[in-house]
């Protein structure tokens, strides 16, 4: 069964800090790359930061040096600790395999996936 459970988001203010959690089934866990992807209201949903199977995180310059990825790999979870938040992280967090992600110019580029969890809300107010 395929299964993405994102929690942890909430409403903090302009600098606070968040640790979102990521519970994914092991068809989507296992030997995948994963990743934390956002979407605001009105935009695209887009791919922040990714961890390779081998722990090595890559972040899009968006959140460089505030974010930190990391995975547990007997718990089939992922991790993003999300420090001195803007109110631009404002978003839908989700988490996903992010095998068919590219890195270029501080962006990822991805291809879509059929399924997605449910998400958790960050607001940060200013």
């Amino acid at each position: 069964q395929v299964q993405l459970v994102e929690s942890g988001g909430g409403l903090v203010q302009s600098g606070g800090s968040l640790r979102l959690s990521c519970a994914a089934s092991g068809s989507i866990f296992t030997n995948n790359a994963m990743g934390w992807y956002r979407q605001a209201p009105g935009k695209q949903r887009e791919l922040v930061a990714v961890i390779t199977t081998d722990d090595t995180p890559t972040y899009a310059d968006s959140v460089k040096g505030r974010f930190t990825i990391s995975r547990d790999n007997a718990k089939n979870s992922v991790y993003l600790q999300m420090n001195g938040l803007k109110p631009e992280d404002t978003a839908v967090y989700y988490c996903n395999k992010a095998a068919n992600s590219k890195y270029y110019s501080g962006r990822f580029y991805y291809s879509d996936f059929d399924y997605w969890g449910q998400g958790t809300q960050v607001t940060v107010s200013t």
